[in-house]
């Protein structure tokens, strides 16, 4: 019988990303992520609930994360839905639910770099009039 893992989440981060490198090199990286929800209440009281959820990147996406996320910024999560256990030091069970990552979008607008706009103006003035299709 087959088996799906699958989870989606449009959200803000919550915090500038992580980026650490396993003993064998491998980069991995992690942020959290808000996403929100508004219902009404039976009263006609309108509340707003938020689910965070943490999100892991392995190898180049995880390097590309750590390059272009940044706190409050809007990124679409697409990957399995994963929970570990452990026991910590104290001798307690500890544990832990996250997404890890097979695609991550960049939504929304971030921060341009000086080098970023300039690029951007470059590629805007090599358009030619008789290159627009009307």
């Amino acid at each position: 019988m087959a088996s799906l893992n699958k989870i989606m989440v449009i959200g803000n981060v919550g915090k500038d990303p992580e980026m650490r490198f396993t003993p064998s090199g491998r980069p991995v990286t992690n942020f959290s992520l808000a996403t929100n929800q508004s219902y009404t209440t039976s009263e006609g009281e309108r509340k707003e609930q938020t689910e965070w959820f943490t999100i892991v990147a392995w190898g180049k996406l995880a390097e590309k994360c750590n390059d272009y996320i940044q706190k409050g910024r809007q990124v679409y999560a697409e990957g399995r839905f994963q929970s570990r256990q452990w026991e910590g030091q104290d001798g307690k069970t500890h544990y832990k639910s996250e997404i890890v990552a097979d695609r991550v979008l960049f939504l929304g607008k971030r921060e341009e770099s000086a080098q970023e706009q300039s690029q951007e103006k470059e590629t805007i003035e090599e358009i030619q009039p008789e290159d627009i299709p009307f």
